[in-house]
């Protein structure tokens, strides 16, 4: 399928010095190429320039929307860093944010925000990239504050900034990797498929020990080698006039000097002459692993299409051999078969779960049994029918918002030095055939040698599949020249004053969706709106009751879980297999989950293949057949999965949180997927009487977007007129508790890499969207709710103890709460409860200022120009519209309340609504590393074990 990259880079260090460059010529960009659409062809039309300072310019206009999104990518990742520096490219990734010569700490989230825009960063292999989406008025400032960390980074370094930045990247690595099971897999496989030094032998976010070794000096050598506009692509798409945009961006970035020559990386492809076996013990996981990666091909290799194909039929889906063999004879949790490619070398991954009673050797067994199984069957007409329709659905969603096509473009030019790649890569799985996938099967799988890893539970009796017979040999590697020696600082030199932060144009016109809405006779309300962007249709249906259903019989909590997961099952007239083979065949997509209030149906379809899609959802609704078998296998992966979660720290959080909250013998912290005692005793007939009671018409609303008209949208839901209506009553789930003093509880992980802590209350406020929970929303952005907010500011970007920290009001019809969480250092979680509390209680006694509120009255007005653009945003929009009967002018209703909302108002809501005399804490970490601290905080403290009980 298409594929969208993220990376990351790092690179060697010197002294600082600096980068050589020649002045830059009064020539202007040149045009490369133009590309329009002809007829109806998948492709993005976009025009190329290169600046004469090397800085390659692709603007892709587009007024769909009144959005506008900028995208700089740097052709450097993981792949440029060196043997003991791993993790730099993405180190520096937090460092480009921290400010530039004409562009205060902090104020680069700042201004975005303030605009209402969004922005991010993301470090992979390859490549680095920094992109916002704002108001299409806003795009002059943004190519402004680009521009300025492209070239007056290195004066605003500091010491202090840098160990902040080092300080949070450590957290991310434990928040994403050494605090969840099987969070080291990738590190591991890695470091013994590729040689000795080769930079995909690590992952780009790095090891610990390695980025306390980097300095200050480092990172501005990095600056100095890898972010000269030779070596970078901007992107802009969006509702721009592309004559303007250019003239914009050759005012600021053309007087950046040119950069060090950089050329494409080369490595050799990983080889291998035996199988590789590996392990290492999880802290978290409670089912072992078996991962076997094979060396694969290169992104936009002529197998690239093959392979995905033949990892979609031996491991994707419930018609993969993997689904036939593991998952459904209740073998295996997961079983699944993945091609990953990047710019240097792909990887072929097949990766086991295997409940309990299979061993790890069991199922590498019963792997190759499987593979031997695919060489007899071989490649079947439906299962590349399958494969290729899936493809062109997938590449056409991708594309339904402009950072979707202006990452398209971006990838594709730092990959190839050829931006239009989209319709090449839809020719290519179109070309596929069965010879191919047989072809790369022979080429890539059968017979070769693999790294075998084993992921072994903790304190558990599992073994590996079989002994460890692999070393790394470091023997004879020679560091490659990355070009380092020689460099030396220039500054840019601007014919304007680069302090004056630009002006913005008139506000863009805000298109909310015209919308259509309709009551069937028997009771559906129905609520749609057109959008011809792309050919593709989604939609949206809620059916109430879900985990409510168990507020009234609480030993049934879990049966609406599991009545979701049986109608994703056998229909009458269709297995599983046969039902989704259908839909794959179609590019289309039917799922059913339940939430607490709700059973939800998700489809999406081409809008050519609408009515085979309608036709499938009316047997999967009213044709389910539930099977014993099925519910065998479902219950037994959900009932793992209990034993799973109780590991990690953040799921177990926000669990007990929530039990502290309502209590731990309130049903509705557990309603809708149940608890080990409910879910076991769970009977087919439960499942059959929930699906008798509670689906009904007139408890069903739904929601459709996308590129289908009112008239053709009902009459592909017609069937649903034949839906006999039955009356349903829906429980009221029961009230949570409140707390007279502010009460710490601690739930104890050991070896938890981090500490979870949530901090908070029930304030029992129900949704409104024109009312005191509207407004609370804006009361809390400055507080927790942006990412400049106190609460983050503080713990991230001052302090450095965590990832990101934040706080917020949610709301249903059945009240709500006030939480703010965060993933902390472990040495520091008394101190991150101190600042929490600090900045809480601060804020209830002297507010909000009046430049804060103007900034948070303009950050979220600003942002509406966001909140229509793809048809899942549409559809968001509509849901609330239905599911609260709200008018659809409500939000000109919020607009004018944000507009006119007064400091005094402000802060009265948050002197009501923030009192921490009664809030509860709850920390998930190691007790033994973060019990004495919080000793010393004065809080009385309880400990809970991960079912939020009392530890005797």
């Amino acid at each position: 399928m298409i594929r969208f990259l993220k990376s990351a880079l790092m690179v060697p260090s010197l002294a600082f010095m600096a980068l050589a460059a020649t002045a830059q010529t009064a020539v202007g960009p040149k045009l490369v190429e133009k590309v329009t659409r002809k007829g109806t062809e998948l492709v993005i039309p976009y025009e190329k320039y290169v600046l004469p300072n090397g800085l390659t310019i692709i603007l892709a206009e587009d007024h769909s929307d009144p959005l506008v999104h900028v995208d700089v990518t740097y052709h450097v990742g993981s792949a440029r860093e060196e043997i003991g520096k791993s993790g730099f490219a993405h180190f520096f990734e937090h460092m480009m944010f921290q400010g530039s010569e004409h562009v205060g700490n902090g104020d680069h989230f700042k201004i975005i925000t303030e605009a209402g825009g969004t922005l991010n960063g993301s470090t992979n292999r390859d490549r680095t990239n920094y992109y916002e989406t704002v108001p299409a008025n806003q795009l002059e400032k943004m190519l402004w504050l680009e521009s300025d960390r492209m070239g007056f980074l290195l004066d605003s370094v500091t010491q202090r900034k840098f160990e902040v930045q080092r300080a949070t990247v450590k957290n991310e690595r434990g928040q994403n990797y050494d605090n969840r099971p099987y969070g080291l897999a990738s590190e591991v496989t890695s470091k013994n498929l590729y040689p000795y030094g080769h930079p995909y032998s690590w992952l780009t976010i790095g090891y610990i020990e390695e980025l306390n070794k980097v300095g200050v000096n480092d990172l501005k050598n990095f600056f100095l080698r890898w972010y000269g506009p030779n070596n970078a692509t901007i992107s802009i798409g969006g509702d721009i006039n592309a004559k303007q945009t250019l003239a914009w961006v050759q005012k600021y970035f053309g007087g950046i000097p040119r950069g060090p020559v950089v050329k494409n990386a080369s490595f050799p492809a990983p080889v291998l002459t035996a199988d590789r076996y590996v392990s290492y013990v999880d802290n978290y996981a409670k089912l072992p692993l078996l991962s076997v990666t094979y060396p694969g091909v290169k992104i936009y290799s002529k197998d690239m299409s093959p392979l995905d194909a033949l990892s979609e039929i031996i491991g994707q889906g419930r018609n993969s051999i993997f689904y036939k063999n593991f998952v459904k004879t209740r073998k295996a949790a997961q079983a699944s078969m993945s091609s990953s490619n990047t710019e240097l070398a792909g990887e072929i991954t097949i990766r086991v779960l295997p409940f309990p009673g299979q061993t790890l050797a069991d199922a590498q067994k019963l792997v190759a049994e499987s593979l031997t199984e695919f060489e007899k069957t071989g490649v079947t007409d439906d299962a590349l029918t399958r494969f290729k329709a899936s493809a062109e659905a997938n590449a056409i969603n991708d594309l339904a918002s402009v950072s979707g096509k202006v990452s398209n473009l971006a990838q594709a030019q730092y990959l190839t030095g050829n931006p239009n790649q989209v319709g090449r890569e839809l020719a290519d799985i179109r070309a596929v055939t069965k010879e191919d996938v047989m072809r790369v099967y022979n080429q890539y799988i059968k017979g070769k040698p693999a790294v075998i890893l084993s992921v072994l539970p903790k304190g558990g009796t599992i073994v590996a599949a079989a002994a460890d017979n692999y070393t790394v040999n470091t023997a004879g590697y020679k560091a490659p020249d990355y070009g380092y020696n020689g460099l030396v600082y220039k500054k840019a030199k601007d014919d304007f004053n680069r302090t004056v932060k630009p002006g913005v144009g008139p506000n863009p016109s805000i298109k909310v969706p015209a919308i259509w809405s309709a009551t069937t006779a028997n009771g559906i309300q129905i609520i749609g709106t057109q959008n011809s962007e792309i050919p593709s249709v989604s939609m949206q249906m809620s059916i109430k009751g879900g985990g409510m259903y168990a507020v009234s019989n609480p030993a049934k909590a879990g049966v609406a879980g599991l009545v979701a997961r049986m109608m994703n099952e056998d229909t009458k007239n269709y297995t599983a297999e046969q039902f989704n083979s259908e839909l794959d065949k179609l590019g289309s997509n039917i799922s059913i989950f339940a939430g607490s209030e709700e059973i939800a149906v998700s489809v999406s379809s081409l809008t050519k293949n609408l009515p085979k899609t309608m036709v499938l959802l009316q047997e999967r609704l009213y044709n389910p057949k539930f099977t014993q078998d099925a519910l065998d296998r479902i219950k037994k992966q959900t009932l793992e999965g209990f034993k799973q979660a109780k590991t990690q720290p953040a799921g177990v959080a926000s669990t007990v949180y929530n039990k502290i909250l309502y209590g731990t013998d309130n049903v509705r912290t557990y309603s809708t997927g149940g608890n080990e005692e409910t879910v076991a005793a769970i009977t087919l007939q439960d499942v059959q009487d929930y699906y008798d009671k509670y689906f009904t018409p007139s408890q069903t609303k739904i929601v459709i977007v996308g590129d289908v008209n009112e008239g053709t949208a009902r009459g592909n839901l017609a069937f649903l007129n034949t839906w006999a209506d039955k009356k349903v009553s829906i429980p009221t789930p029961a009230e949570g508790k409140t707390f007279e003093k502010t009460t710490l509880y601690l739930v104890d992980i050991p070896n938890a890499a981090q500490s979870e802590i949530r901090i908070g209350y029930l304030d029992k406020l129900n949704y409104n969207a024109t009312g005191d929970y509207y407004k609370l929303g804006i009361a809390n952005y400055i507080l927790g709710g942006a990412f400049n907010s106190h609460i983050n500011l503080n713990l991230r970007e001052k302090k450095g103890w965590t990832y990101g920290a934040r706080s917020g009001f949610s709301s249903s019809k059945n009240g709500g709460d006030f939480t703010a969480s965060a993933g902390v250092l472990a040495t520091a979680t008394d101190s991150s409860v101190v600042e929490f509390m600090k900045e809480i209680r601060n804020y209830r006694a002297n507010g909000i200022t009046p430049d804060e509120l103007k900034f948070t009255q303009t950050s979220i007005g600003q942002s509406d120009a966001r909140r229509y653009e793809t048809n899942g945003q549409k559809a968001a929009f509509l849901s609330r519209i239905l599911e609260y009967n709200l008018k659809p002018t409500y939000v000109d209703e919020q607009n004018k309340i944000l507009s006119t909302i007064t400091q005094a108002e402000v802060n009265q809501l948050a002197a009501k609504y923030l009192n921490t005399d009664n809030m509860v804490i709850l920390v998930v970490g190691d007790k033994t590393k973060i019990l004495p601290g919080l000793q010393k905080l004065g809080y009385p403290i309880v400990e809970l074990d991960a079912d939020g009980k009392p530890k005797q």
